[in-house]
């Protein structure tokens, strides 16, 4: 069995499904749900934009739309065979569009992971593959869909709504901790906005989130600007500070600067400011400028906003992780090289 697994390129592991599918189907987020909200934000709000932002960004949030995008980002992000990724697209389609299942992100996922595993397990293991295989993961999808994906994602749901209500009833404590932990999975191998949309935060949670996760970047992007000069600073702050994985690893002290900002803005955030985001921003921190737009998507255009968002987002996280990363660098805990990224 086990080399038949290994022959099939199935991978029964945590790595494999927990980090390596989450980031992909974050990909697939990305590429539909998030896009798409971004591009109808911009006809709805931005003066002068064309009308068929709107249109084409409400298209893309479609959740046959993304469920299929999902699906085939994960396929992907597996190795599956051609025929199986393709397949797998209907997968994902099922279970998150209203017209089937309506079990959103989280159902589009859990189908498409077992329809790509067990497709990839026949493909190619008979003479009429082109209509076994498709045929399979179709079915599988369809089924998994029906059976699972609508309750786990109303679990998950349900998860997120503890949250949310938790931090309602003690945000400041509760703001530290979301924003931590997102944070910290933001920067980790996983996908820190497939759990907030899988979780459906919201409101004071997902402000938190965000601010968590804009810490982490632009804490890093900062804190490291001596060793990646601008392009470290573009790379992080508005890409990923997951570059830096492989140093963590090395010198876990990096670490500190971004965490400890973020634990200290998230009250400002929750307590003070009053701070909420949508499930799409909250797992994103200034990657793409997601985060911020959605916060203004959230609370509205104004200026006052604005400029919270630019304080807790970016300024606050900036001068706070550079004093800690001083700090650190004066004790030793931090040397010269350790924040450096790959060329």
């Amino acid at each position: 069995m086990k080399a038949f697994l290994e022959r099939k390129g199935v991978e029964i592991s945590f790595h494999a499904y927990a980090i390596t599918a989450l980031s992909y189907m974050a990909l697939g987020v990305f590429a539909s749900l998030i896009i798409g909200v971004i591009i109808q934000t911009i006809g709805q709000e931005v003066p002068y934009a064309p009308d068929f932002f709107v249109e084409a960004g409400g298209y893309a949030i479609q959740g046959g739309v993304y469920g299929g995008a999902i699906a085939v980002a994960v396929a992907y992000g597996l190795n599956a065979p051609p025929l199986v990724m393709f397949s797998a697209l209907f997968a994902g389609s099922f279970a998150a569009s209203p017209d089937f299942i309506n079990s959103g992100p989280a159902g589009a996922f859990i189908a498409a992971l077992l329809a790509v595993e067990v497709g990839k397990l026949v493909s190619k293991e008979t003479k009429i593959d082109i209509i076994v295989t498709p045929f399979v993961t179709i079915m599988i999808g369809y089924l998994v869909a029906s059976l699972v994906g609508e309750p786990i994602a109303s679990f998950l749901v349900a998860f997120g709504d503890v949250i949310e209500w938790a931090i309602d009833l003690r945000p400041l404590i509760m703001g530290i901790i979301v924003a931590v932990l997102m944070g910290l999975a933001l920067t980790a191998p996983i996908s820190s906005v497939a759990i907030a949309i899988m979780l459906d935060l919201q409101g004071l949670a997902a402000g938190a989130a965000t601010v968590g996760c804009a810490a982490q970047m632009i804490g890093f992007a900062v804190s490291s600007y001596r060793e990646n000069k601008f392009s470290g600073l573009i790379s992080q702050g508005l890409g990923t500070s997951m570059l830096q994985v492989g140093n963590i690893m090395k010198n876990p002290a990096i670490l500190i600067p971004p965490t400890v900002a973020g634990a200290l803005l998230a009250p400002i955030a929750t307590v003070w400011l009053q701070l909420e985001n949508n499930a799409y921003g909250a797992g994103m921190g200034t990657s793409g400028l997601v985060g911020p737009i959605m916060t203004l998507k959230t609370m509205g255009f104004t200026t006052e906003i604005f400029m919270i968002i630019l304080s807790l987002h970016v300024l606050a996280p900036a001068i706070i992780s550079l004093m800690v990363s001083e700090l650190l660098r004066r004790k030793g805990l931090i040397k010269f090289g350790d924040m450096k990224l790959d060329a």
